[in-house]
């Protein structure tokens, strides 16, 4: 099928987001060019909207799963309608790509929807092969956007130093439920979540929570006690969002436990770092996740240990998404709304 010279996107214009129609992206002799097929709306795209920081007409966009519609003259080895989701590029020299923190790298690194690319909210997205991380046959292609939500809580936990329980997940959203799912597959229990939201809890346990807590409701400090005889949490992964609760995991952590913010806050957090002291607790926080977490999750996924389908909330057409960013994404009522700008990609099984 001819490529068009003009696509439908989604773009950010006057504080909002706007369906606009824009020209497909020329591509360079070392660039690829994806149709998009699915593309999931994450919370960093939240963020940015509502940060007022973005220049007119960004297109964001990251969670992608797209297909191979044509190639520079100077691409290799990328197949004609093959599938792949997208990381950032790197170099692979610089201090932080040598000390394992690839996503760091500042040394041509090139993203999409949230860099010096355009993103994928968009009938089709121009990327380079280094970007490209090619999705299992085995995998759909729903699945198969949501490999990268699913990365960066594995980011989380690796940044941990956790290899038992009890863990605690601050937060149901779909960084939260997906911290869940993947303690579940890598053995790591019991597991305990704290969510408000009933439909986020009782989500969490099917996808392998132990327990649950509701924190407007429950008294946590003597559930906290109750659940690790007075010990605390052994690791507490933060995915709320919420600054309140990193001096809370403070006092629910056990004595030479760990604390990771994996949430992104704008707003400070106040601590008594004597509480850091008197528990020689470890707090840190992480960015991003590398190439190799991302396969892993393609792994589980083709494997199938890992489902990331049952946080969809929403699958939407691209035209929907302003529409459904104002009712259901900025309101909180959707855990993850799924973009489909490929109406054919269910009813073909990818």
């Amino acid at each position: 099928m001819p490529i068009p010279k003009e696509m439908q996107a989604v773009v950010y214009r006057d504080g909002q987001l706007a369906l606009a129609s824009v020209p497909v992206p020329a591509i360079e002799p070392d660039g690829v060019l994806l149709k998009v097929l699915d593309v999931g709306f994450c919370g960093s795209d939240h963020s940015l909207v509502k940060s007022g920081g973005l220049a007119e007409d960004t297109i964001l966009g990251h969670e992608v799963c797209g297909q191979v519609v044509a190639c520079g003259a100077e691409v290799r080895d990328v197949a004609m309608g093959a599938r792949f989701i997208v990381r950032p590029t790197f170099c692979g020299n610089c201090r932080d790509c040598r000390a394992g923190r690839p996503y760091f790298c500042q040394t041509g690194r090139r993203s999409i929807g949230i860099g010096d690319m355009p993103g994928a909210f968009a009938a089709y997205v121009k990327v380079y092969p280094d970007m490209l991380i090619p999705v299992p046959d085995a995998v759909d292609s729903r699945n198969a956007a949501l490999a990268e939500a699913f990365a960066a809580a594995l980011h989380g936990i690796n940044c941990l130093t956790v290899n038992e329980g009890p863990v605690l997940v601050i937060g149901g959203g779909p960084i939260g439920l997906a911290t869940v799912g993947l303690l579940r597959i890598m053995g790591i229990a019991p597991i305990v979540l704290s969510e408000p939201v009933a439909e986020k809890r009782f989500l969490a346990r099917d996808l392998g929570a132990d327990h649950t807590l509701d924190p407007f409701k429950d008294e946590m400090g003597q559930k906290v006690f109750e659940m690790t005889g007075g010990v605390g949490f052994t690791a507490i992964l933060e995915c709320s969002g919420v600054p309140d609760n990193i001096p809370k995991a403070l006092e629910w952590v056990a004595r030479g436990g760990d604390i990771c913010v994996v949430s992104m806050m704008f707003a400070p957090a106040p601590i008594v770092p004597m509480m850091l002291n008197f528990k020689e607790a470890r707090l840190t926080g992480c960015y991003s996740n590398t190439h190799a977490e991302n396969r892993k999750c393609l792994q589980w996924m083709a494997e199938g240990r890992l489902d990331g389908r049952p946080l969809i909330t929403d699958v939407i057409a691209l035209e929907q998404l302003p529409g459904v960013f104002r009712k259901r994404i900025d309101t909180g009522q959707a855990i993850k709304v799924l973009v489909e700008t490929d109406g054919e990609s269910a009813s073909r099984g990818i």
